[in-house]
């Protein structure tokens, strides 16, 4: 299968085409970048020296259209939506990794992101890309819209005690800390080196846009329409996401009961990891053994005094939290194994 990424040479670009010169399924014949058009992929990406001689090319839809069966659309967010509709008439598949149609009312977009969207026709048939909850859907679909690294990572916390009723649905809280390569290539000052390194600082600490996803996500599974209050914080580390989820119970839990709605949920999800252990250091998800890998690891807590059901999530912001969970879609849309091309492991020491 003849693969495209428009936008490949970003961090999300790098660890799709890391992720894709490694599939059995597939080969890429394009990886666009207009800044770095004719360079090498390891003149941006260096890890891929002599993995593949491919060069960055114009993005260029006649070609593309041409040289692709399916293509990822990894362009910053208000940029896919000049792409993805030529490309879905011309009949391809598509995995889009900008927000451009993740949230499904046209007017959230005026909320969320000062946008009004140029084409809400579309924002009904992207399927939102959280496998472990619309397998059957992403099956079928022709464009697949990949979720936010922290939304994602939240969702898939809070997802099993939505839908099963245990939890007060009016007071959901999400800390969220989060490695600067969430932040993208493009530098700025609250990225450069000596402003970044050492810091655990919020910012939007209110109304951040993956709070949409989150609420829209949550509400569906639900039944009925949820807020979700989220803080993100920059932390000191380049890869991956913590999400300390503050829910609380209707009546008290006891810990088999969650363990019962963990385990029924995500029976069939092979990516989702339960981190709960009684001995060790890594008795509760932890990103940093998560580099590189499309896992994401959840543990509970349960505060009897308080009837609050602490919920630990963690995943690599780049790769379930982007690029690694775009191509778990892809799998799906093609009929591969869920699995394909992703069962690395991560690293261990760091």
């Amino acid at each position: 299968m003849r693969v495209g990424i428009i936008g490949a040479s970003g961090y999300v670009g790098g660890e799709l085409l890391r992720i894709l010169l490694n599939h059995k399924d597939v080969v890429v014949t394009f990886a666009t970048s207009k800044q770095y058009k004719y360079e090498p992929i390891h003149r941006v990406h260096p890890n891929l020296r002599s993995v593949s001689d491919l060069k960055f090319s114009e993005p260029n839809l006649d070609k593309m259209t041409s040289g692709c069966d399916f293509v990822f659309v990894a362009a910053p967010h208000g940029s896919a939506v000049k792409y993805v509709p030529s490309l879905l008439e011309s009949g391809l598949r598509i995995v889009d990794m900008s927000a451009d149609f993740r949230l499904k009312d046209p007017q959230a977009y005026v909320h969320w992101y000062r946008l009004n969207h140029p084409n809400p026709e579309l924002l009904k048939v992207a399927t939102f890309g959280v496998p472990e909850i619309y397998s059957q859907e992403i099956k079928g679909a022709r464009l697949v819209s990949n979720p936010g690294c922290m939304a994602i990572t939240s969702i898939l916390a809070i997802a099993p005690f939505a839908k099963s009723g245990v939890i007060d649905l009016e007071h959901i809280v999400v800390d969220a800390k989060i490695g600067s390569s969430g932040g993208g290539t493009k530098p700025t000052m609250g990225t450069h080196h000596s402003e970044r390194y050492g810091v655990v600082r919020p910012y939007k600490p209110v109304d951040h846009r993956h709070t949409a996803e989150i609420e829209q996500e949550v509400s569906r599974l639900a039944g009925r329409e949820v807020r979700i209050s989220m803080t993100p914080h920059a932390v000191n580390i380049v890869r991956g996401i913590l999400c300390t989820v503050h829910c609380f119970t209707e009546r008290k839990l006891e810990s088999a009961e969650v363990w019962r709605i963990l385990r029924s949920f995500y029976q069939n999800a092979p990516f989702v990891r339960f981190v709960k252990d009684k001995k060790g250091l890594s008795r509760y998800p932890d990103p940093k053994i998560l580099s590189g890998s499309n896992f994401c690891d959840i543990g509970f807590e349960l505060d009897e005094r308080l009837n609050r059901l602490l919920l630990l999530s963690s995943t690599d912001n780049l790769v379930k939290g982007a690029a690694g969970n775009g191509v778990q879609c892809m799998n799906l849309m093609l009929g591969y194994d869920e699995r394909s091309g992703l069962e690395f492991p991560g690293l261990h020491p760091i």
